[in-house]
């Protein structure tokens, strides 16, 4: 019994493509502008020599109408010679002028300890704190050194009235446990949507679903099934921000200089997460740079 599987590619073998060729349109006869301006110089001069009387000046005039024959209709990959005059042009007075060259070798590994960011917020600089791991972000013009947290919390919207009070009185406390040094500038909320494949909804369906075959259970099914390529997940960060000015004397006691500032931080670190952690938030720790850098993308 003969087989034809030799003669089928396999998953993973590579397959031969053939483009077609490039459609293109000419003005007239199927001759580009350029073509045809070629074209008229020649036969311009051609005929020129004709008239003239022939004979030796079509033989003096011979370089010129048959270079422009030449460039018209002889092609180069694909391409007649006339088209691509202005390209190699266009690339000699880009050499010539080092238009070509990098003015920055952007092979090279950037320092450490700087974000490669635009505008007024190059001047950010990275410090990782020995301790905690934690990415601080030290801002030398506004004096502060930040670190950011992820922290996960049910959906507000889907608890009952009395719960939704008792998480924003507990939310109000922790603000004001933060606040309460007098040594944090800034404690930014940031929530953002990013997009999910949808995995985690169906293997939560798949552990905690009833599938009996009612009509809820159904529409539930077909609605997860439905939203799995388009899915969307919340991701909620708290950015603490010590105030250097502020808490200069701390830091001074502290050694002095980011290591100093760290120092300071770490203890309003602390504070904020038995904060949240009272308040029936999870934090799950300080970001990395690495983290950083990553969400900054």
């Amino acid at each position: 019994m003969s087989s034809t599987n030799h003669d089928r590619p396999t998953a993973g073998e590579l397959v031969p493509v053939k483009f077609s060729r490039l459609t293109r349109r000419g003005v007239l006869l199927g001759l580009s502008l350029t073509q045809l301006i070629t074209l008229a110089i020649g036969g311009a001069t051609l005929i020129g020599a004709f008239y003239a009387g022939g004979g030796m000046l079509l033989a003096y005039t011979a370089p010129i109408w048959v270079l422009a024959a030449a460039l018209t209709w002889i092609p180069i990959a694909g391409r007649p010679i006339v088209e691509w005059l202005p390209i190699a042009c266009w690339w000699l007075w880009r050499t010539t002028g080092g238009q070509l060259l990098y003015r920055h070798r952007i092979v090279v590994p950037r320092p450490v300890g700087t974000l490669a960011l635009p505008g007024d917020m190059a001047r950010l600089r990275e410090y990782t704190d020995p301790d905690t791991s934690a990415g601080m972000i030290h801002d030398p013009h506004a004096a502060t050194l930040t670190v950011v947290c992820e922290v996960t919390h049910p959906a507000f919207v889907l608890l009952d009235p009395g719960e939704q009070e008792r998480r924003v009185s507990s939310w109000g406390r922790v603000l004001a446990t933060v606040c309460r040094s007098g040594r944090i500038a800034t404690l930014q909320v940031l929530e953002r949507t990013l997009p999910d494949s949808g995995t985690g909804l169906a293997e939560w369906w798949a552990t905690h679903g009833t599938p009996d075959g009612s009509w809820a259970a159904d529409t539930y099914a077909e609605l997860i099934d439905r939203a799995g390529p388009a899915g969307e997940r919340h991701a909620t960060t708290l950015s603490l921000s010590l105030d250097m000015k502020t808490s200069a004397r701390q830091i001074r006691t502290a050694g002095g200089g980011i290591r100093g500032a760290a120092a300071v931080l770490r203890q309003e670190m602390n504070t904020l997460v038995a904060a949240l952690r009272s308040a029936d938030l999870s934090p799950s720790g300080w970001l990395t740079p690495g983290q950083i850098a990553v969400m900054l993308r």
